[in-house]
């Protein structure tokens, strides 16, 4: 698993989409590590070793999401970002705390039936080779009596299936059209999500599904797309789901990740007026799942002791220090990512692997436009970029999102017809797209 990297690699990694940010950087790559580390531990030890849960502090477009977001990538872990205001207290309409855990198990499903798709891909393919050749060769009604007969009757049908499996796997067969039954499987349909119990109707469907019978449906299909649908068939056949199940869950329970955004729009004080369900009631019922219980899922009971949380928060209005004492004490590291300046914003237009400047350079390319940035040009976008930030509302590298697309809005436009097909943007070019807007008193108006 990716996991076993080693702190420094997973910077190394990080800063291949994130600018600056150092701080989070390296208390995400710890807890990673830690992960690992704890594996190592003996099995005593090894239950008592608890993660460290993280808050990241900092204003929007800093770079919060994006961390957790790359990390998921990096990471063969079961993952998990969701919204804390999404959830109230339990018994009232809106989800549940414990969600997160069951939508973290569909994660962790996920993974491991995905590794096991990819073990028994030969297996699948052979199966499907063969049940390809019983749609093109299918085998004789009715057989001759005489034993003879028959015999030669077997012979004639292998040679053919040979010559039939020598051209299937030369290619020559992918428009021939086969005939196929495929399951008609029916939609599960949600009937309590809204009352906080998300796994009732996943247990109703199971049900459903056992009691009414499977039907199938004839089509017509070539050859190319049957094998799609036979290889997803044999492929789910072959995958054992208790398995699955098993292997997902202690997964989860080891080495699942949750990233919980917005965690300061649940912080605040008790409501007067009545009873506060979307904040203090959400941090209550919080509790017992970050520092460790037990949730029932349909995959069966997962422990969230060793579950790693990364919470997120802008803080603008409310402080860490507003949030319930008992859960301040359950992340106990906290990193302070700092608003972005001019020279994170040059950097984040040219470093990153796929930096804004080499995204829109590429989807024109698909027009045959050849679009430059040059350095002047670069500058200007960041500049004008971090000067709307500072004087009106700021909203980190979101901010250049909106700035080149008003820059290259014109481009993007003309594009197809364009009778040039270079188009350099320098400075001149970027002043001369935004400057009657940055002029303007509104500027909000104009770009977001």
């Amino acid at each position: 698993m990716a996991d076993s990297l080693t702190p420094r690699q997973i910077v190394a990694e990080l800063d291949k989409y994130i600018v600056g940010q150092a701080a989070a950087k390296k208390a995400v790559a710890v807890a990673i590590r830690n992960r690992w580390r704890r594996q190592q531990l003996p099995p005593e030890l090894r239950t008592d070793v608890t993660p460290k849960n993280i808050i990241l502090i900092g204003p929007t477009g800093v770079g919060k999401t994006e961390i957790a977001r790359r990390l998921a990538q990096l990471v063969g872990a079961p993952f998990v970002k969701v919204e804390a205001t999404k959830f109230t207290e339990v018994g009232y309409v809106g989800r549940d705390v414990e969600s997160i855990i069951r939508d973290l198990t569909e994660a962790g499903i996920g993974l491991v039936k995905q590794e096991m798709r990819a073990r028994v891909r030969e297996k699948a393919a052979e199966r499907v080779t063969d049940r390809l050749l019983d749609l093109l060769v299918p085998a004789p009604k009715n057989s001759p009596w005489e034993p003879d007969g028959e015999k030669e009757e077997l012979e004639r049908r292998a040679r053919t299936r040979d010559k039939m499996r020598a051209r299937l796997e030369a290619g020559e067969l992918e428009d021939r059209v086969v005939e196929l039954t495929v399951e008609q499987r029916a939609v599960p349909v949600q009937i309590f999500s809204n009352l906080g119990m998300e796994n009732m109707d996943v247990d109703l469907q199971g049900m459903f599904d056992k009691m009414m019978p499977k039907s199938g449906q004839p089509r017509q299909v070539p050859i190319r797309e049957a094998r799609k649908i036979l290889t997803e068939q044999e492929t789910e056949a072959l995958i054992d789901r208790a398995a699955v199940a098993e292997q997902a869950v202690d997964r989860v329970e080891n080495h699942g990740i949750v990233f919980l955004d917005e965690i300061d729009k649940v912080c605040g004080p008790a409501s007067g007026h009545g009873p506060d369900v979307s904040r203090q009631g959400v941090q209550r019922d919080l509790l017992p799942v970050v520092e460790g219980t037990t949730v029932n899922t349909k995959h069966g009971p997962v422990k969230t002791d060793h579950i790693l949380f990364v919470a997120a928060g802008a803080f603008h209005v409310s402080k860490p220090a507003d949030l319930m004492p008992e859960l301040q004490g359950r992340f106990p590291i906290r990193v302070e990512l700092t608003d972005l300046t001019k020279a994170d914003f040059l950097r984040v237009l040219t470093e990153p692997k796929h930096a804004l400047t080499k995204q829109y350079a590429e989807l024109l390319r698909t027009e045959g436009v050849e679009l430059e940035f040059t350095p002047d040009g670069v500058e200007a976008v960041a500049d004008i970029a971090f000067e709307v930030n500072r004087t009106h509302q700021n909203i980190g590298a979101r901010r250049l999102h909106t700035v080149l697309e008003k820059v290259v809005e014109e481009v993007s436009y003309e594009g197809p017809d364009l009778a040039d097909k270079r188009v350099v943007v320098d400075g001149p070019f970027v002043r001369d797209k935004l400057g009657s807007i940055l002029r303007r008193e509104d500027v909000s108006k104009f770009i977001l």
